[in-house]
């Protein structure tokens, strides 16, 4: 497929880490965590920082022109999944590496707020595929033949957008505090083919309504940016360790691809106000005493919003096994694997058999006894 990506013959300069020995373009190596020529393999170090302590005003946003991406990097769009990638503005796209499609071109969409941190990549490919062969390798209800037979894809490196948001919060609530006593009441039941009284004690609840405030702040909240990766396979790769979060430098993306966010700040924000608002319900429950509590209202005031722009890395790829494709996704920081695999029909009717065998054997044995 020929690459015809090239906006009126206009490729805007962006930063190239040529190698010192032999001119070639160096890459980023998770293994030295530094630039390596794949020519010559010369290795350069990278000076890792994390200065970049600065969070955004949420509600000035859209005057942040001065922290746009678009003078280093461009918008190639894929027509099959919407994935948009950022690459440099003197490379293209010969396929999507979200789903594989080849139906990929500019657009002229603005790659938008540049990242404030990255989280560089620290497994390294050849890793990433050994972490996936031994993870396939305890796929116990794939057919047995999956092992041997499967077809692994190209594996592709890439980061993922998030945001994260700070607030101070201030809550009212009113809750309803339940405390419990006891009486003894008399009932009559059928014992033995008689009508008996019997008398017991019986819990019952006094209930009370309470007002209160609760403040708290809240830092890092983490909200996926991305729409077009599995997000069922992303959460089961997390947890990220964010404290290996370091300041955005070009060459921490040399040789590795972007994905522009998709999910746009504004709707990044209402995200992590339902994660904050329920950690403020169960602030609220742990900060009222009862034997019951129960939240009636709450009316929460955020302040002071902030938030970042932030990269996670990824290792995605897919296998094809009797022509299907599964894709996978390896953490790229922890080497974690998620995915999906084939399952056998037979393998899940014999465990069921099994597991109902084993129950009848045992309701037979406790009838004999």
């Amino acid at each position: 497929m020929e690459n015809e990506f090239v906006e009126d013959g206009k490729i805007e300069e962006t930063e190239v880490n040529q190698c010192n020995s032999c001119g070639g373009n160096t890459v980023y190596d998770p293994v030295s965590r530094g630039l390596k020529c794949p020519f010559c393999g010369t290795e350069v170090e990278i000076e890792a920082t994390r200065e970049n302590t600065t969070e955004h005003d949420y509600l000035d946003a859209l005057d942040l022109a001065d922290h746009s991406w678009s003078n280093e990097k461009r918008v190639f769009q894929c027509d099959n999944c919407g994935a948009e990638t950022l690459l440099d503005n003197d490379k293209v796209a010969d396929f999507c590496t979200f789903c594989g499609s080849s139906h990929i071109a500019v657009t002229d969409h603005d790659a938008g707020i540049k990242p404030a941190l990255v989280l560089p990549f620290q497994i390294s490919k050849d890793e990433a595929v050994e972490k996936f062969k031994k993870w396939i390798s305890k796929r116990y209800f794939a057919p047995s033949r999956l092992k041997k037979d499967y077809e692994l894809k190209k594996i592709n490196g890439a980061y993922i957008p998030y945001w994260t948001f700070d607030s101070h919060t201030n809550t009212a609530y009113t809750v309803r505090i339940g405390t419990y006593y006891y009486v003894m009441e008399t009932r009559t039941v059928h014992r033995d083919g008689k009508m008996e009284q019997v008398t017991e004690q019986v819990r019952k609840i006094r209930w009370r309504t309470e007002y209160g405030t609760y403040t708290n702040f809240f830092d890092d909240v983490l909200v996926k940016a991305s729409r077009n990766v599995a997000s069922g396979l992303i959460d089961k790769v997390e947890p990220f360790q964010l404290e290996g979060l370091l300041d955005y430098r070009t060459e921490y993306l040399s040789g590795f691809l972007a994905e522009r966010y998709s999910i746009p700040l504004k709707e990044g924000w209402f995200s992590a106000r339902s994660i904050i608002d329920h950690r403020i319900r169960n602030g609220i429950l742990r900060q009222e005493t009862g034997d019951e509590v129960r939240i009636v209202q709450v009316d929460t005031s955020y302040d002071d919003i902030t938030f970042k722009h932030i990269l996670l890395p990824l290792w995605i790829s897919s296998f094809t096994f009797n022509n299907n494709v599964y894709r996978f996704l390896v953490n790229g920081q922890t080497g974690k694997v998620s995915g999906k695999a084939p399952i056998s029909v037979w393998k899940v009717m014999f465990i069921v058999l099994l597991i109902a065998l084993l129950a009848g054997t045992v309701y037979l044995f406790q009838d004999l006894l």
